[in-house]
C-alpha cells in the first residue's frame, strides 16, 4: 500500500465504535441504549461491531439517546476510544473459511475478514512465486508484520538485508515498509502466516475487491533487492 492511498483512509469513521465509546463512558449498557432508542438490542450490538451500517434515522435516534450531535458520532475515534472499544470483540474462522484472493505471488487466504477496523491483518498464504520475477514487485505496507512458516520452506527477500532461508516452524517479525518478498523453495507446498499490525491504524487494512493492494505496493525509487538466498550463502 502507499503511503498516500494509506493517509487518505485515516482517521477511521466508525458510528459504531463511537457508540460503544459514548455508552461505556456513560456507565450506560446496551439494554439501556435499546430503551432510550427503540433499537434492538441485537441490531446496536451489531453495530457496535461494525458488522451493521446504520441509517441517518437511526444516527439521529441515537445521538438523541446519548445527548450528543451527529457530528461527535461520526467524528474519528481518538486514541483512547480506539482502545476501550477494542475490548470484547471476537471472530471465528473455521477451517477453510476466509476470504480467498489469487495472485502472482500466491493464493491469500484473509483470516477474521468478518470484523472491520481491525488493528492487525491475519492471512495465510499459499506461497507459489519460485523466483523473483514471478513474485513481481516487493510488498510494502504500514506497520509491521509477523510472519510464520506452517509448511515447507522459503527464501524471505528484503531491501536491506541479505536473503534468509525459512523452514517449517521458523518465524519472523519485521518492519513492513522494508521492501520484502517471499519465494517457495522447493516442489514441497509453502504455506505461511502472515499478520500485519498498524498500531493505531484501524482502518489502515481495507481489503481491495479484485487485487491484494494491501501489500503490493511501488518500490522505492533507490531499492535494490538483495538476491542471493541466505542458505546458499552457507550460513
Amino acid at each position: 500500500m502507499n503511503d498516500k492511498r494509506t493517509a487518505d483512509a485515516l482517521p477511521a469513521i466508525r458510528p459504531g465504535a463511537k457508540l460503544k465509546a459514548l455508552r461505556v463512558k456513560r456507565g450506560w449498557s446496551l439494554a439501556e441504549i435499546s430503551r432510550r432508542t427503540g433499537l434492538p438490542i441485537s441490531s446496536l450490538s451489531k453495530v457496535e461491531n461494525d458488522k451493521m451500517e446504520l441509517t441517518l434515522d437511526k444516527l439521529l435516534r441515537i445521538g438523541t439517546a446519548l445527548e450528543t450531535d451527529l457530528a461527535h458520532l461520526v467524528a474519528p475515534l481518538s486514541a483512547p476510544e480506539i482502545q476501550n472499544v477494542s475490548a470484547g470483540r471476537r471472530t471465528i474462522t473455521r477451517a477453510g473459511e476466509g476470504k480467498v484472493l489469487e495472485g502472482a505471488a500466491g493464493r491469500y487466504r484473509y483470516l477474521a475478514n468478518d470484523l472491520l477496523n481491525k488493528l492487525s491483518l491475519p492471512m495465510v498464504i499459499e506461497v507459489t512465486a519460485h523466483s523473483l520475477e514471478e513474485f513481481g514487485e516487493l510488498n510494502h505496507h504500514l506497520g509491521e508484520e509477523f510472519l510464520f512458516v506452517l509448511d515447507g520452506e522459503l527464501d524471505f527477500y528484503s531491501s536491506i538485508y541479505m536473503p534468509v532461508n525459512l523452514k517449517n516452524g521458523d518465524s519472523m517479525y519485521f518492519d513492513g515498509n522494508m521492501g520484502h518478498a517471499y519465494v517457495a523453495v522447493g516442489q514441497s507446498p509453502c504455506r505461511i502466516l502472515s499478520v500485519c499490525v498498524a498500531p493505531g491504524a484501524p482502518d489502515a487494512f481495507k481489503l481491495p475487491e479484485h487485487t491484494h493492494a494491501l501489500v503490493r505496493g511501488e518500490p522505492k525509487p533507490a531499492e535494490q533487492t538483495k538476491r542471493v538466498p541466505h542458505h546458499q550463502k552457507g550460513e
